[in-house]
């Protein structure tokens, strides 16, 4: 099959073996899969692959890896002794994890768990989701970008009185905008530098944007929490002072600590970010302040379930996420791109050369 390998830090495109299902693996065919910031952070730094003592995530720079874990594919074959829940041919997604012997791998992110910058990747059986939808598959595949605001979002715990502030507005960022939205909380808060993600994060939701050239967005909460207008108080629902529920998803090294510095007393932090590099965080400042920092990690089970339905159905409208499709020879190019804050949320690859546009 053909396939965009990452080795030695650089991607081509060129053939490899097809992979092999083996008990309680389906072989799929790749249909459209999305480019995600993790892909750049896995390729950029290989450090943090070697540090992780999960070994859910490994990095060999010596051997081939197919990135590629946000998917919508198509059941081809299943391995020996499978139970085949699906028929070949069903468009089908899934948490991009798999099982076996050696523990959880996640997808795309290990040189035995192939991802979906190929033709053919396997799947765990037990996790297929098919797609009951006609919605394009290069809609479907950001189920799992979403799924990750989504989960993030109702893990913070948003109450009545609470005001969201949510820093980048990334594809993650965008998630956690329209789900806070969905749940009612508000008036949401978003910032970031740049003009066309302001305007993503109002498509997607929020209600108030923020430069943080011009204006500090602390400075912006606390001008929004003060504000008299009666349509605010409406939205803030509920009388007496309101608490800061800030959301960061940055993942560069300094943002997090600016929020330590620059936030409220009793603020609540859910920080999404990571940034591969680390950093460093005033914990005798977040503690004077009362500070509650809670780290993402990965949507829960359920959590994802419940937003792959939400975009499959349509009810949870993902198309201003969705930027220009490519082909497998474009990878290495479409992963440069996705560095620039300016182009889309997604960029996605589509396998077939004949359904890739620009």
């Amino acid at each position: 099959m053909r396939a965009a390998v990452l080795r030695q830090g650089r991607v081509e495109t060129r053939a490899v073996p097809d992979p092999v299902p083996g008990p309680g693996q389906v072989l799929v065919r790749t249909l459209a899969t999305a480019i995600c910031a993790s892909d750049l952070h896995y390729m950029d730094h290989p450090e943090a692959g070697a540090d992780d003592d999960s070994g859910w995530s490994t990095y060999d720079q010596d051997v081939d890896i197919v990135m590629g874990h946000e998917y919508c594919a198509e059941v081809v074959d299943y391995g020996p002794g499978s139970r085949r829940p699906l028929a070949a041919g069903t468009r089908v997604s899934s948490r991009p994890v798999m099982f076996g012997g050696g523990g959880m791998k996640i997808i795309g992110q290990n040189p035995e768990t192939p991802g979906g910058f190929g033709e053919f990747f396997l799947l765990d059986e037990t996790l297929l989701k098919p797609v009951r939808s006609d919605l394009p598959s290069e809609t479907v595949c950001v189920s799992d970008a979403v799924a990750v605001g989504w989960s993030a979002a109702k893990r913070a715990q948003v109450r009545p009185n609470d005001v969201p502030l949510v820093i980048g507005c990334g594809a993650i960022a965008l998630s956690v905008i329209a789900t806070l939205k969905r749940l009612g909380a508000g008036p949401i808060l978003a910032a970031d530098f740049v003009p066309s993600r302001r305007a993503l994060a109002l498509a997607m939701g929020a209600d108030v944007v923020i430069d943080p050239g011009e204006v500090s967005p602390f400075q912006a909460w606390r001008d929004v929490t003060a504000d008299s207008h009666e349509a605010t108080k409406n939205m803030m629902a509920a009388a007496g002072s309101s608490a800061c529920v800030v959301i960061e998803c940055v993942g560069v090294p300094g943002v997090l600590e600016s929020i330590i510095r620059g936030c409220e007393r009793g603020t609540r932090i859910m920080s999404l970010g990571g940034a591969p590099e680390g950093d460093h965080l005033s914990t005798l400042t977040a503690k004077r302040k009362g500070l509650n920092i809670q780290f993402g990690g990965g949507p829960l089970p359920e959590h994802w379930n419940e937003a792959f339905e939400a975009v499959c159905s349509g009810s949870l409208d993902v198309s201003p996420l969705l930027g220009r499709t490519v082909g497998l020879e474009e990878v290495a190019e479409a992963l440069d791109a996705a560095r620039d804050a300016n182009g889309p949320a997604r960029i996605v690859v589509v396998p077939d050369a004949e359904r890739a546009s620009q």
